[in-house]
């Protein structure tokens, strides 16, 4: 029986939460012993955790990494505190001096880097540990396991960071396993002495899973009327949620009034997509319905599906959407087509507001385009499971 451990930081509502809950629903508990380390047992996916692996109690120490630095330091962690200080001074440096569109990751790193000598370690000796978010440092440095494997799930060349600071860190590791052939890609653009580390395994999805999900009730009187869109994202910049709304804005300027969209998620851009929202006199139109813990009566319902991203990994919800047979309009992110085939399970877009208006009108307008990718949706298998042999085999 084979040792495991599995890391993450807690169970928020979010695509790689999602995609964690597939694994552990999926995983082969009979010849492997898995304990799961959150850092903060919180979040509303919790519930949706499966009772096999065994949850391991919380470790205040690392739950402080989503609280002020204030509250850290009245609780009387003094050493993580400071660090904290340190780390926010030189983030806050870095990306004054390093101004770009990329959002910045360095901040993180430099906390992890400042704050991990008043970590307390994990004294079980695993066979395997795989830290499933970044950054790893909790898994480098405080686990001791023969094998370690770390998880990508986003596209590198639209963050930036400590790229040597990083280095140290993924060098502790014996695998990294990337979500796809573009996420790979662009990761080593950045890293390229890691190519003999890395290997390719897809987020599981189980097709039969988000159906039974899909059939319950739906909470709020919505879809009754008029055409309508359906967005599932975290509320920041690199899911171009503000750009739909620009897009709306343009759809009902050349007079398609009958279209709404709908947005469920949350996030730190949710006050100024609200703003632009009362900006553009959407108010009635561009409707964001916050966090859901089931997205998928929603997505059953809707009339297309829309992932208006600036950058993506892999996007969990729009293989979600295709399980439900929905027609699907994506922006030309990098990473689109390790997904999408373009005009026969999705419609691949323009990058914008333009774009993605023009996508969607494509689709409003072209009945016929939408049966025949939903349709193609409907005969296609999305289930994987057999991604996991590739985990195994590893173990």
């Amino acid at each position: 029986m084979n040792k495991i451990l599995i890391s993450s930081f807690d169970m928020q509502v979010g695509g790689v939460e999602r995609s964690l809950i597939s694994m552990l629903n999926n995983f082969d508990y009979n010849n492997n012993e898995v304990d799961l380390i959150l850092y903060s047992h919180t979040g509303d996916f919790m519930e949706l955790l499966p009772s096999t692996p065994n949850l391991l109690p919380e470790i205040k120490k690392y739950k402080t990494f989503r609280q002020g630095i204030g509250k850290v330091i009245k609780e009387g962690n003094i050493g993580i505190g400071l660090g904290r200080l340190i780390a926010k001074k030189k983030g806050i440096k870095n990306q004054r001096k390093n101004k770009t569109n990329n959002e910045d990751y360095s901040q993180m790193q430099y906390m992890w880097k400042y704050t991990l000598p008043y970590l307390p370690k994990i004294e079980k000796k695993y066979d395997v540990a795989i830290s499933y978010l970044w950054p790893h440092y909790f898994v480098a440095e405080k686990v001791n396991a023969k094998t370690k494997i770390a998880w990508i799930h986003t596209d590198y060349s639209n963050i930036r960071t400590d790229i040597e600071l990083d280095l140290d860190m993924w060098n502790k590791f014996n695998y990294i396993v990337s979500i796809s052939d573009s996420v790979t890609t662009s990761f080593l653009v950045k890293y390229p002495s890691l190519k003999d580390k890395i290997i390719l395994i897809e987020n599981i999805t189980s097709p039969e899973f988000i159906q039974k999900m899909s059939e319950e009730e739906l909470e709020e009187d919505v879809f009754k009327e008029n055409f309508n869109l359906l967005s599932v994202a975290r509320l920041s910049h690199a899911k171009g949620i503000d750009n739909g709304v620009r897009a709306l804005k343009i759809l009902h300027d050349r007079g398609y009034k009958d279209i709404k969209w709908y947005v469920i998620g949350y996030g730190g851009d949710e006050e100024m997509i609200k703003s632009l929202i009362k900006e553009n006199q959407l108010e009635d139109s561009f409707i964001v319905l916050g966090k859901k813990i089931n997205p998928y009566p929603y997505m059953k319902k809707c009339d297309i599906y829309v992932q208006p991203s600036r950058y993506e990994g892999k996007a969990v919800t729009v293989t979600e959407a295709q399980i439900l047979g929905k027609p699907i309009v994506v922006t030309n992110y990098p990473t689109a087509k390790s997904q999408v085939k373009d005009g026969i399970d999705g419609y691949i877009t323009e990058m914008g507001s333009e774009g993605i208006a023009d996508g969607i009108e494509k689709l409003y307008l072209g009945k016929e385009l939408r049966e025949k990718l939903a349709e193609n949706c409907r005969d296609t298998d999305y289930g994987n499971n057999e991604e996991l042999e590739k985990l195994y085999n590893i173990i």
